[in-house]
């Protein structure tokens, strides 16, 4: 999408479409017009103030109205988008805002639109920076489609694609921060798409081989190093947990390391991602019903790739390495059974209770790894348990960690970006639930606390080094479109990575 950024009044912007997001005033009503939209209002033939004098809009959160020009020049049409009460004026909503915009556009043929940040909507509750990163953002996420494997674009569903956004903003002055902000959210929501492109393609394209491909092409156009361990590299490096799990497929495991170095002598930020392909449960077999969506179980594997490319593009000051442990989960004479005990790269032995509890196997394998590139914080990420989705639902992320002080952050981040996380104990006495009779330690505690057992079970691999768990189970795909949030795969994580490791770049 081509992003712009333009200096004037309302009245005078040519555009087919201008976006005008509206707060509501201390009585609950949509606030008046201010002055300098008299020309503007004069274009519409005075059916802006009717509209918010007369109660037909009320600039309640998501609220919409359509008013087209009726003389003169500048925007066709002007499209009002209630934010809500003024004090409660986030970027979420300002995200929100765009994504709508952008739904709205396509739905009326509109290819390019133009949204205000005019100090007057902003009322100081939020700064230009920050107001144009989160309107970009989710005009660019609300735009996504999916569309690479059709014979021809479906147009017909849901009208053209935008391809054009202009930030206006009040004069000329406010145009490098408008500017700084824009260009990072183009960057962090291109990134994030490019994860929800991973994750929707099948799994008959996107295998452990083609994730490797996909680093290694990040790695040549962004000046990443990328390592990439075929099945006997695994094998010899001791990755015998991630190897159990792809026992049972065809498809060749690989593991993935990319690094992102701009500064020398600087211990990095390690994520993991975990990237099952494909998750038929293994002999642990699931049930039909919905396993045609366990192509997006690399969803962790995806918000890696897609943070060190947005990370990278940035040029954030910050050493980041992403791991990718990635495999296919299928049944088959030689998968691994329940009831066997396998053996990982920490040496710690593991019961396996049930096959389809393979994503903690291959990160554990991924968390030791981790160590040898002596990391400042290590933080994973998983579509791990469908007991965080009976938790949590689809609305926030299951957080747990063993640094308090790491957990802080990433709360922090989470609420900057709009990705939303709830912290989840990890007490010492969940510890009982995965100790097992024959071996170290079991792969499952049942179904009390299922979510965080697992991260209790992650938490046996991690070492000393400040770690963080993300369970992604409940927000990694969307049954239903939300304001910037087509129904699919969400590409979460990215924008919370990408702000964590920026908070840490200063």
């Amino acid at each position: 999408m081509n992003i712009e950024i333009e200096a004037g009044k309302p009245s005078t912007i040519e555009t087919a479409l201008l976006v005008l997001p509206w707060c509501q005033g201390r009585d609950g009503e949509a606030e008046r017009p201010a002055a300098e939209l008299d020309s503007l209002d004069d274009l519409l033939g005075l059916t802006l103030t009717r509209a918010v004098t007369g109660g037909d809009f009320g600039a309640r959160q998501g609220e919409l109205l359509l008013l087209y020009r009726v003389k003169g020049g500048g925007p066709d049409r002007v499209l009002l988008v209630g934010v809500g009460s003024r004090p409660d004026l986030t970027g979420e909503r300002l995200r929100q805002v765009g994504g709508q915009a952008a739904r709205r556009a396509s739905e009326a043929g509109v290819t390019e639109m133009a949204v205000s940040v005019a100090a007057d909507w902003l009322g100081g509750a939020m700064d230009l920076e920050a107001g144009s990163r989160a309107l970009v953002e989710g005009a660019i996420l609300g735009s996504w489609r999916f569309e690479e494997l059709r014979s021809e674009p479906a147009e017909e569903d849901h009208g053209p694609a935008l391809g054009s956004l202009t930030v206006l903003v009040p004069n000329a002055q406010s145009k490098r921060l408008a500017k700084r902000g824009a260009d990072f959210g183009r960057v962090v929501a291109g990134a994030q798409n490019y994860a929800r492109d991973l994750a929707i393609r099948p799994a008959n394209i996107v295998n452990p081989r083609y994730l490797a491909g996909e680093a290694r092409r990040l790695g040549e156009e962004l000046g990443l190093k990328v390592t990439v361990l075929d099945r006997a590299a695994i094998k010899a490096d001791g990755m015998n947990a991630l190897l159990a799990v792809a026992a049972g497929s065809d498809e060749e495991p690989r593991f993935i390391a990319l690094e992102y170095c701009p500064l020398k002598g600087q211990r990095p930020l390690a994520l993991v991602g975990k990237g099952v392909t494909f998750d038929a449960g293994g002999l642990s077999l699931k049930t039909p019903q919905g396993m045609e969506t366990m192509k997006g179980d690399m969803s962790g594997a995806a918000a890696v790739l897609g943070a060190l490319r947005a990370v990278a593009e940035l040029e954030l000051q910050a050493n980041v390495v992403g791991l990718i442990p990635a495999v296919e989960n299928l049944p088959s004479g030689h998968a691994m059974r329940p009831g066997d005990v396998i053996g990982s790269r920490s040496r710690k032995t593991i019961e396996v209770l049930n096959t389809d509890a393979e994503g903690r196997l291959i990160l554990a394998d991924a968390l030791n790894y981790a160590a040898r590139f002596e990391p400042q914080a290590l933080i994973d990420i998983a579509t791990l348990t469908g007991a965080c989705v009976v938790a949590l639902g689809h609305h926030a992320i299951g957080l747990m960690g063993s640094d308090q002080d790491l957990v802080d952050e990433i709360r922090v981040a989470a609420d900057n970006c709009g990705e939303r996380v709830w912290q989840l104990p990890l007490w010492d006495e969940y510890r009982e639930q995965v100790k097992s009779e024959v071996a170290d330690i079991k792969n499952t505690g049942g179904r009390p606390a299922g979510t965080i057992t697992a991260g209790i079970f992650l938490r046996e691999f991690v070492g000393s080094v400040p770690w963080a768990h993300l369970d992604i189970a409940g927000t990694a795909w969307a049954e239903k479109a939300g304001a910037y949030q087509p129904a699919g795969p969400t590409g979460v994580g990215v924008r919370l990575f990408t702000e964590w490791v920026r908070g840490r770049a200063g």
